[in-house]
């Protein structure tokens, strides 16, 4: 997934920031604890197609930082 493109791109639910699981072609919010799926280069950023995530995965997830 272009680097670009995920700075631009936030959770649906929350508005917060989105990290690409490249191993599983994912996008995972932490804040809204989901993991929404990226299908032949696409990310479906529809709450209803998300899976939430177990707590491992929140856990592993870093804390979003705040660049300027």
């Amino acid at each position: 997934m272009d680097t670009k493109l995920l700075e631009l791109l936030v959770c649906p639910v929350t508005k917060g920031p989105l990290v690409f699981d490249r191993d599983k072609q994912e996008l995972l919010s932490r804040s809204a604890r989901l993991a929404y799926p990226v299908r032949d280069g696409i990310a479906v950023l529809l709450e209803h197609e998300a899976r939430p995530l177990s707590d491992e995965e929140a856990a592993r997830l870093a804390p979003a930082t705040h660049q300027p």
